[in-house]
């Protein structure tokens, strides 16, 4: 059963993978670098997850086959969608809205690799406010 304690505790997990792998990589690489890093960070750590999952997309009622991909689903419950960018912006926001909200989550992580320090500049959380008040 999902609750708020365990997301959270999950979520540290994942923000404890993520600063692994940028302690030993450092920023300045591609995102295909981080994301074949923390796949190998969450084996070693045997946290579950799903790579590169196709994300379904309904439109009016119907299930539309797009090329849609989420880099993690970890856990199926958190979704963690990684950058290597000079900084987040608005629309790298709204992707992870939409993946946590069309994948129905209740948690989305952004992770940019490309910073000095992971925790205070590469990393905000996203709750899926349906999800929030079943919790």
């Amino acid at each position: 059963m999902i609750t708020q304690r365990s997301i959270d505790d999950l979520t540290f997990r994942i923000n404890g993978a993520c600063i692994e792998v940028h302690k030993i990589i450092g920023p300045g690489l591609l995102e295909s670098v981080y994301h074949k890093c923390l796949e190998e960070e969450l084996k070693l750590r045997e946290i579950s997850f799903k790579s590169q999952l196709k994300i379904p997309v309904t439109y009016k009622s119907k299930e539309l086959f797009c090329d849609f991909f989420c880099d993690f689903l970890i856990e199926d419950c958190i979704v963690v969608e990684l950058k290597a960018v000079s900084e987040i912006n608005d629309i790298h926001r709204a992707q992870i809205l939409n993946y946590i909200n069309l994948m129905k989550k209740p948690k989305g992580i952004l992770i940019n690799f490309n910073v000095k320090n992971l925790m205070h500049q590469g990393q905000e959380t996203f709750v899926n406010d349906y999800y929030r008040m079943l919790l």
